[in-house]
């Protein structure tokens, strides 16, 4: 048993263990969590057996390397709240919404109001039940707090264990649009590289070689060149943590605005264009925005998509980039601030 209440973790299933549930197994060793929660965690991917994931009832053997992340638990009690978020569609069975950039889809450390699942409550009470963890009620996916975009909720227990199953499965189908830095070679490809924790920054991904790493697969297009930015749409056929941004920072076309895993100076890129360079630092977050959602509606089981207008700071953006191309001579493509090409199927 450990005392570690958050955190990475490695555990080796020993003769004792032989037979027990994974869920089961994570509780055990590490009280500070629930049995709901653990098996959120291995649902997610979160908490793998040598690096792959298991179902929560998966039955351990001698040797079993159980690893993960247990992110830190908030004890607080969620309140609904009133906040503004666009519903795109809403029945008996889902509610799928627009999120609005900057907004948290759960409560974490520092982010213990003014989440989507404060509106969730306050919008359908009944939800609170749904998932069994009370802080992401009906909660089945995510999307990153400066991400924008459409996000299904689920409504009912039945509903919720029939997304959860889909997202595993890989039946959803997920689209973005991204605006990144610099003019990709070929207007359409895909990248496949695996993605792992980071070694000494364990908010961060990265590609990585390790056993843990899990398999990452990008599909992208380009919807418009600028001359210093492309215009993307992107299908995750995975969904790692972080990916199309990942993704994108490994074939060196990071996401604008991305403080994360772009470009530390990127004003660099815009030199003699002190508008362009004054707009681009002025970008608050990622220019990364959940366009499409297809699912198979899990009671009527047909299938349908959800589409979520550009939000206003990235509409405003590309007009803004539009304006400026339309006012000025096309210029030769440039270079990377480091100097270097991307190749989309190579590692950076």
């Amino acid at each position: 048993m450990s005392n570690q209440k958050h955190g990475s973790f490695v555990v080796m299933a020993d003769i004792n263990d032989v037979g027990k549930r994974l869920d089961a197994f994570v509780t055990a060793n590490f009280p500070s969590i629930s049995r709901s929660i653990a098996s959120r965690l291995i649902q997610m991917g979160e908490i793998t057996v040598h690096g792959s994931i298991k179902k929560p009832g998966y039955r351990l053997a001698p040797g079993d390397r159980v690893e993960g992340l247990i992110p830190e638990l908030v004890p607080f009690h969620l309140e609904p709240e009133a906040i503004d978020v666009p519903i795109l569609f809403e029945d008996a069975a889902i509610l799928v919404v627009n999120k609005p950039p900057g907004m948290v889809v759960h409560p974490s450390p520092g982010h213990e109001e003014g989440t989507l699942a404060n509106w969730l409550l306050h919008h359908h009470p009944p939800i609170e039940k749904v998932g069994g963890d009370t802080s992401r009620p009906g909660i089945v996916h995510r999307l990153d707090q400066d991400t924008s975009g459409v996000l299904v909720v689920a409504k009912t227990e039945k509903t919720y264990t029939d997304m959860v199953l889909q997202f595993k499965e890989r039946l959803v189908k997920k689209t973005y649009i991204g605006l990144v830095y610099g003019n990709i070679g070929t207007d359409c490809g895909q990248i496949v590289l695996p993605i792992g924790r980071h070694t000494e920054n364990r908010k961060k991904m990265g590609i990585s070689d390790s056993c843990s790493a899990r398999y990452a697969e990008t599909h992208w297009r380009v919807r418009q060149r600028f001359n210093r930015m492309s215009l993307m749409e992107f299908d995750i056929k995975t969904g790692r943590t972080h990916q199309i941004r990942v993704h994108c920072a490994a074939i060196n076309h990071p996401i604008v605005g991305d403080r994360v895993y772009g470009f530390k100076k990127p004003g660099r890129l815009f030199e003699g264009s002190a508008l362009l360079k004054q707009l681009i630092q002025s970008i608050p977050r990622q220019m990364l925005h959940a366009w499409r959602l297809g699912i198979i509606h899990p009671e009527t089981r047909e299938n349908i998509q959800f589409e979520a207008p550009l939000p206003e700071d990235m509409s405003r953006i590309l007009s803004s980039i539009q304006e400026h191309e339309k006012s000025t001579e096309s210029a030769s493509p440039i270079s990377h601030p480091d100097g270097t090409d991307a190749n989309p199927h190579q590692r950076s």
